[in-house]
């Protein structure tokens, strides 16, 4: 996937400046795919080119101008027929399964550590997830259905880092047994 295809994504149900795309990026698309807020601008600039999006200049007393962003009829169109087309799952590239598979090299407490702080992060991810439910999404069934699919890959973010939570836990819990022997 493409930067320009998320950033479609993230455009598609309102309008919004630069800086606010970045912010909304953040907090939704970029759970699942991430970009500087730098890379964003430069995109938005060719998207603007091909004709994907359209800006409109808000005039601003005291600050500089807003420029306001919006997916174009062929922007969206673009969009369809990418949603459209099958893609391929994503290859894992994951430094910490490299590590973990050459891990025998090291003394496991080294593993250990790393794993920790995965663990760490991951559960603070889980834990964002978690609150953006129960802030947004208590009652799925009543969403509209816009609604219902951004609540779909929430619940994937769920389901990825609560089973990477497991598994973590899982290979912790083998390699202290293989230390205490």
């Amino acid at each position: 996937m493409a930067l320009a295809h998320a950033i479609l994504a993230a455009l598609v149900d309102a309008p919004c400046s630069g800086y606010d795309l970045a912010k909304r990026f953040d907090g939704s698309v970029g759970f699942f795919w991430s970009a500087s807020h730098q890379q964003i601008y430069r995109e938005l600039a060719k998207l603007e080119e091909q004709g994907w999006i359209s800006s409109e200049s808000i005039l601003q007393a005291g600050r500089p101008d807003k420029r306001l962003y919006s997916v174009t009829d062929l922007g969206e169109q673009h969009l369809k027929e990418w949603i459209a087309q099958p893609c391929e799952p994503t290859p894992i590239k994951d430094d910490l399964l490299v590590k973990i598979f050459a891990g025998h090299i090291v003394p496991k407490e080294i593993i250990l550590a790393e794993l920790e702080n995965h663990q760490k992060a991951h559960q603070k991810k889980l834990s964002t997830y978690h609150n953006l439910e129960q802030h947004y999404f208590q009652n799925p069934q009543e969403l509209p259905e816009s609604g219902k699919f951004q609540y779909l890959t929430l619940l994937n973010g769920i389901s990825y880092e609560t089973h990477w939570l497991a598994w973590c836990n899982q290979v912790m819990e083998l390699l202290n047994q293989t230390i205490e022997k």
